[in-house]
């Protein structure tokens, strides 16, 4: 019988496992792994990956930022993507729902649960960190493409998640640099930013979301990550929404707010968050699990994040090259990226 899925989420170092990497993945309270484009080199040498590390841990769940345009991690062998704005604004319904499905189909297909998709932020070019990577700069017009990108993404047996609630498309900061804050009021957030959330939560499209690391400064004085306001009484009670929450990178400067990395974990998980995020810091890693030492993963939280397992309904890459859906939307693509991404 598998263990329960622990509270955070880690990386590792490159290619292939190394003997500290193997160590780390034992340790009970790791619950998730994240890919990066250094753990890449093409998909024969991911798949050994994902089977060296289902071999230490067969119930983790495996992770990676598949978003398109500037964030893909995985390329070579995989589907070129463009952005998402640049996707929204030549694609048909139809054409958003093929694309979803794709992006989910490949990563399923060689062992990896889910992606870190969609981007649900409003923003066109004023934000440094999200630009192009949102599907348009209107909220209230964005879960249209958001929609049926989702339904393709659940077709091919991936959970979404929703990033950055409540939205990070109004502040001009990268956090992952320096905390960003904004001084709007909680109904001027809600009637505009978070509107994309609203919709998708209210439609149960959701999987889980991912909150930013900003602090508005009229609201609550925690960020969003650390705050159980946003988190327990705006995100859970206002708006209903019962699946996971997954802090964003507890490495990023914007989180360096609440302290060391033991005490940024601790805060993400006290305010709600069911899995946190470390990344690119082995020291912080150990640190933060150091830090929940004798922490048991709370049942509810455990119960939500075993939703997050792939079940995907092509189950190798060989079964997807047999895919008339997946040859058109990949010529499709390709006409796409041409015109330049």
């Amino acid at each position: 019988m598998s263990a329960p899925p622990g509270p955070v989420m880690v990386d590792i170092e490159g290619l292939e496992l190394t003997d500290e990497d193997s160590e780390l993945l034992r340790h009970p309270l790791v619950g998730g792994l994240i890919f990066f484009s250094r753990n890449y080199r093409d998909r024969a040498q991911l798949q050994e990956l994902v089977t060296a590390i289902r071999g230490i841990r067969p119930e983790i769940l495996l992770a990676v930022d598949q978003e398109g345009g500037r964030v893909q991690r995985f390329r070579e062998d995989f589907t070129r993507l463009p952005s998402m704005q640049l996707l929204a604004a030549v694609a048909s319904e139809e054409q958003l729902q093929d694309v979803g499905w794709l992006l989910a189909a490949e990563l399923l297909a060689v062992g990896v649960d889910f992606s870190f998709a969609p981007v649900l932020d409003a923003d066109e070019r004023y934000s440094r960190v999200i630009g192009d990577r949102s599907f348009c700069v209107d909220p209230q017009r964005l879960a249209a493409y958001v929609r049926p990108f989702m339904r393709g993404m659940r077709e091919a047996g991936m959970a979404t998640t929703g990033k950055h609630f409540p939205g990070h498309g109004h502040v001009l900061e990268d956090s992952h640099v320096e905390l960003p804050e904004d001084d709007r009021t909680l109904e001027q957030v809600m009637g505009s930013d978070a509107l994309p959330f609203v919709d998708c939560i209210a439609t149960s499209e959701l999987s889980a979301v991912m909150p930013a690391h900003i602090r508005f400064v009229n609201i609550d004085s925690q960020p969003v990550g650390f705050s159980r306001y946003w988190l327990q009484d705006i995100l859970r009670g206002r708006l209903g929404f019962d699946g996971v929450i997954f802090s964003d990178d507890l490495s990023m400067e914007g989180a360096g707010a609440a302290g060391g990395y033991g005490e940024r974990i601790r805060a993400a998980l006290e305010a709600g968050c069911d899995m946190g995020v470390v990344c690119n810091n082995r020291a912080g890693v150990l640190e933060a699990l150091a830090a929940l030492r004798g922490n048991l993963p709370q049942r509810e939280s455990v119960e939500r994040l075993k939703a997050m397992r792939g079940r995907p309904s092509i189950t190798s890459w060989t079964e997807l090259e047999k895919s008339a859906r997946w040859h058109r939307t990949r010529e499709w693509l390709a006409s796409i990226m041409s015109r330049g991404n």
